[in-house]
């Protein structure tokens, strides 16, 4: 006899809230943890390509074309793919291959490269004529990327790195897959693997109400950061 569709995927008594809020948390540490890092790593790698970029000239073109290069493997090797091929790395970085630290690595070198192009073009849709106002008045270069360059373009930033966020997100359910915990582990392992669809929705609708959390704030601070 076939289940009604309460008994499918409304049957919370199949559901352990212990293992639910442990899949909630290890979710949450992977995203804020690889996110940090991404940002921190992502701005200064789209600095280095924006600097890099300005002037194509001699050596400068060089580094531009290999860290372009080395940026696009990273950002377009299929996340899962990546997670599997740097596992002896990330035993040797964080002494597991399991678990949600074990996913950090990838994430960041998944995210990473992606979160830095947008820095660039943010970087490249600031106003030339404001720029070299700050440098005809004596700005140093560091100046300029904290007071004109880094301003100007934070909300294309905000937007960039909401972007990033929710695309990571993402990648954390994946990883759940093949190990790492989280609310993806939690939808494969403890919903499809045993039939438990109430367990494989809720991981769900959880994972949409962080996304919808995660764009609902970064819309508002774009717009607060949005000086015209």
């Amino acid at each position: 006899m076939d289940k009604s569709f309460s008994e499918t995927y409304l049957n919370f008594q199949q559901v352990d809230p212990e293992t639910l809020k442990q899949a909630i948390v290890d979710t949450l540490f992977m995203t804020i943890s690889s996110m940090v890092l991404v940002f921190i790593i992502g701005l200064l790698l789209g600095l280095a390509l924006y600097t890099l970029g300005r002037k194509k000239t001699g050596g400068k073109s060089l580094l531009y074309g290999i860290v372009s290069v080395i940026g696009n493997i990273f950002r377009s090797t299929p996340f899962m793919i990546l997670m599997v091929l740097i596992i002896p790395f990330t035993k040797l970085l964080v002494g597991t291959m399991l678990g949600a630290k074990a996913a950090i690595p990838a994430l960041v070198l998944s995210a990473a490269p992606f979160y830095a192009r947008l820095v660039e073009i943010a970087f490249r849709e600031v106003d030339s004529g404001v720029l070299e106002a700050a440098d005809s008045m004596g700005a140093s270069y560091l100046e300029i990327i904290y007071k004109v360059l880094i301003p100007e373009s934070l909300p294309a930033l905000v937007s960039g790195i909401t972007v990033t966020t929710i695309t990571m997100i993402g990648f954390t359910a994946m990883a759940g897959a093949i190990g790492a915990g989280g609310l993806g582990a939690l939808a494969w392992q403890e919903g499809y693997q045993r039939g438990n669809y109430t367990v494989t929705l809720l991981a769900t609708v959880i994972i949409l109400i962080i996304v919808f959390i995660v764009q609902g704030v970064g819309d508002f601070l774009t717009k607060k950061t949005d000086k015209r």
